[in-house]
């Protein structure tokens, strides 16, 4: 059956507009003022008082994600299903190269969870944590064969998933050559190892010390290192999950060498800040890499994303449940690293961000998913509203209050990272290529339905 979307105000990153939108198999095929279209075989949705606004984009998850002795607890069905209900129709997740294994072996890995099991669409960046001569050869066969276009490093957690420097910039410059991308969790492993060790040395060991163990220098510093090797290489760069002023910093002092690094932060790190570490152990929820920052950093995030220093707002959605959490009661270098959030980013950023002056509508759909499709190579089919694109749309009704609870989010974890948080702005229903997945909070589409989607190679400029 097709759709017909009737009286909506289409919000793009660009425009801003009052039309019809009529839906046919996967695709939008047409948009007008008013469409008038036979209903005998069009499911007819009027969204008139709601905006139009492209399915969001996560390019941050981690879902099944093996991690000190555990699993995040979302699977690939309750994750991308929690997604389609907060209204993010796609994500991207990362499959974690084993030292010593090919990426192929990983990647097999990761399908044996993911295939046959997502509500919403998905892809994968590749997490390289060994490369050599052998992995070499494998970056030209997941970009032009698999459609894995984005390979992500580890400046971090030695000895598991960190390469060293000289490693980054061979890969660097292999994945340049073949039309890919190189992003990194840029934080000093070195020294945080050295701060943690201190901290367990004097017995300190609550959740405070997790956050004291990465200040704000291991993260600049890493990052100034990170855009120097890439602008070194050429290769088109992507820094995830910043979190503060100082790694902003060195990426706005790269800008004035012409280079153009792409920036992605979470939804966390705009809306909570560190005094939550102050907890005692139910700081433990907020414990993930990076820390929660200082509200110095968060105005720094806004402000770079609407100067467009910022491109991206994700998630790095890892959830792990309390039990889980428990294992480092004792000990927060013990504590698994993730928090829940894959539901609320389009309402948080909504309503944290739109509805308080911080950004616009159009800044709002960019961040949350245009750059994100043109940044990974998915654009003008995913992250946009035309002729042509995927039908995968949200109406979003911007004046509907709601409260963030565990008792009725859809993520699998026992306990909300925004427990009683009052927002305004609510998905209401969430379309996926043509098909109406999530209305009004039921679910109108079976497991499966998520397919995998192959990326192009990517570009240095959006």
């Amino acid at each position: 059956m097709s759709i017909l979307i009737k009286n909506g105000r289409i919000i793009t990153a660009s425009d801003d507009y009052k039309a019809d939108i009529l839906i046919e198999g996967e695709k939008i095929t047409a948009i007008a003022n008013k469409l008038n279209i036979k209903t005998d075989d069009v499911e007819v949705i009027d969204a008139r008082g709601k905006l139009v606004i492209p399915g969001g984009i996560d390019p941050h998850v981690h879902l099944e994600m093996p991690f000190m002795g555990t699993y995040s607890s979302d699977s690939y069905s309750t994750g991308t299903l929690a997604a389609l209900h907060g209204g993010t129709t796609m994500v991207i997740d990362f499959i974690l190269q084993t030292q010593g294994k090919s990426l192929k072996h990983a990647l097999k890995q990761w399908q044996g969870r993911s295939n046959g099991n997502c509500y919403g669409d998905y892809s994968f960046h590749m997490a390289v944590t060994d490369f050599n001569e052998k992995t070499k050869k494998e970056i030209k066969q997941m970009i032009d064969e698999e459609g894995i276009t984005s390979f992500k490093t580890f400046m971090a957690y030695k000895g598991a998933l960190m390469i060293d420097d000289g490693q980054m910039v061979d890969l660097m410059s292999e994945v340049k050559r073949r039309g890919g991308m190189v992003t990194v969790h840029a934080t000093n492993g070195d020294m945080i190892d050295k701060l943690i060790a201190k901290h367990k040395a004097e017995g300190k060991l609550s959740p405070w010390y997790h956050y004291l163990s990465q200040p704000e220098v291991t993260e600049a510093e890493a990052s100034d290192r990170f855009c120097d090797m890439a602008n070194y290489t050429d290769v088109p760069a992507y820094i995830v999950h910043m979190t503060c002023e100082g790694a902003l910093n060195a990426v706005q002092q790269a800008a004035t060498r012409n280079q153009k690094m792409f920036v992605e932060t979470c939804i966390q790190y705009l809306v909570l800040d560190a005094s939550l570490y102050k907890k005692g152990f139910n700081g433990a929820k907020w414990v993930m890499s990076p820390p929660l920052r200082q509200p110095k950093d968060q105005d720094a995030l806004w402000a770079g994303i609407n100067q467009g220093m910022v491109q991206v707002v994700g998630t790095d959605h890892c959830p792990f449940k309390w039990k889980q959490k428990l294992m480092g009661k004792d000990d927060f270098s013990k504590i698994p690293n993730g928090h829940p959030a894959i539901e609320h980013r389009m309402e948080l950023l909504y309503s944290e961000g739109v509805r308080t002056g911080k950004i616009s509508l159009n800044k709002f759909v960019e961040v949350s998913s245009t750059n994100a499709a043109k940044i990974f190579g998915m654009y003008p089919r995913k992250g946009t509203i035309g002729i042509g694109s995927d039908a995968d749309l949200v109406i979003f009704d911007p004046k509907r209050e709601h409260r963030i609870s565990v008792k009725t989010h859809h993520m699998n974890v026992d306990y909300s990272a925004y427990e009683g948080r009052k927002v305004t702005g609510k998905c209401h229903t969430t379309i996926l290529r043509g098909q109406v997945a999530v209305e009004d909070g039921k679910v109108r589409i079976k497991k499966g339905y998520g397919q995998f989607i192959k990326r192009k190679k990517v570009s240095k400029v959006i």
